[in-house]
């Protein structure tokens, strides 16, 4: 032979690429379809656990999925961003990474830790990157508790490392090699009256198949996975998930029995006010706290953070509740939702 093959030339073909080709496109259309599906779900159920949080209303739209390398990727970032490493410890394995822009942290940490939300610098201080971490670390459990709904598995993750990348000789161990296929899932996130920004998630391309294999049902249960290697299934026992038009923001969803037994918070608001610290800290029993209401007007009934009802509050045996009197049409709820 006139020419040998480079290492990175066998690497690649062992990965099934060709060489000077780039990752291999690993996701068909079914499995990004169905990984936008497991976005939606998990990072809906992370953006309420943040609305409550930061007692604001976060919104969270339909994902984008793309394949890339964690070299492509993380060349692709001006500085500073930040990234949360969080591992999954039950039911998936291997790390999955959190990015979002600094400014965007720190609006988040700031929000936290009760202020205004009203910052202008491109750094996290120690207490505000604990503040972020605490944030980080009630989304993504309650992602992971939506996860292990969906999958009827339980599925876990370990406490998240908070990682500020703010100068050019900074840099972030990846937890895959450079040239590895991996998966990045980016959402629109907004911060109602704050900010709207990017906030992606990534992890290999085996994570991401073993989740489309987990909510197919195609997967080997955990407890069978010491005893029989796993192996794929003929192709005609795969049921594929069914094609979708591209989705639209209130629309009916496809595959509506995947999501039926996932918890959702409901919300009674009987009015709001705002006050200041010092109004907050002179509170005392027997104070009196005005609303934005009048005493007759129905209460806002919310779904996640989305308005879907009035009502009116009644006792039933010695509890409160509240009686449904108008329901908003799909239409109203739309505008709710873009608001």
């Amino acid at each position: 032979m006139s020419e040998f093959l480079s290492q990175e030339e066998i690497d690649a073909l062992l990965r099934g690429e060709l060489p000077g080709s780039g990752p291999a496109q690993d996701l068909t259309a079914e499995e990004k379809d169905t990984l936008g599906e497991i976005g939606n779900i998990s990072m809906g159920s992370a953006a309420t656990v943040l609305s409550q949080i930061l007692n604001r209303k976060v919104l969270i739209t339909t994902p984008s999925i793309r394949v890339a390398t964690p070299e492509e990727l993380f060349a692709s970032f001006q500085i500073p961003y930040v990234i949360v490493e969080v591992n999954f410890t039950e039911g998936l394995e291997g790390s999955n990474l959190l990015i979002l822009k600094v400014r965007d942290a720190v609006v988040i940490a700031n929000l936290m830790m009760g202020g205004s939300g009203q910052v202008d610098k491109e750094q996290l201080d120690e207490i505000e990157t604990s503040a972020l971490g605490e944030a980080m670390n009630q989304m993504m459990g309650s992602a992971a508790t939506s996860m292990s709904t969906i999958f009827n598995r339980g599925v876990k993750i370990s406490p998240p490392r908070v990682v500020s990348i703010g100068f050019p000789q900074e840099s972030f161990t990846s937890p895959w090699p450079p040239n590895e296929p991996i998966v990045v899932v980016s959402f629109k996130m907004e911060i109602v009256g704050l900010l709207q920004s990017e906030i992606m998630q990534v992890m290999p391309v085996e994570v991401a198949k073993q989740e489309v294999e987990m909510l197919l049902g195609t997967a080997v249960p955990a407890e069978d996975n010491t005893t029989a290697p796993k192996a794929s299934p003929p192709p005609e026992t795969i049921q594929p998930a069914p094609q979708r038009p591209p989705q639209v923001f209130g629309n009916t969803p496809r595959n509506l029995e995947l999501i039926l037994d996932v918890p959702l918070d409901i919300e009674v608001v009987l009015g709001s006010t705002t006050k200041s610290i010092k109004e907050i800290l002179s509170l005392g029993p027997g104070s009196i706290v005005e609303l934005d209401k009048m005493a007759d007007e129905p209460v806002e009934i919310l779904v996640n953070g989305t308005l879907i009802a009035w009502g009116e509050v009644v006792v039933v045996n010695e509890n409160f509740g509240v009686r449904i009197t108008n329901i908003l049409d799909p239409y109203e709820r739309i505008n709710h939702l873009r608001k």
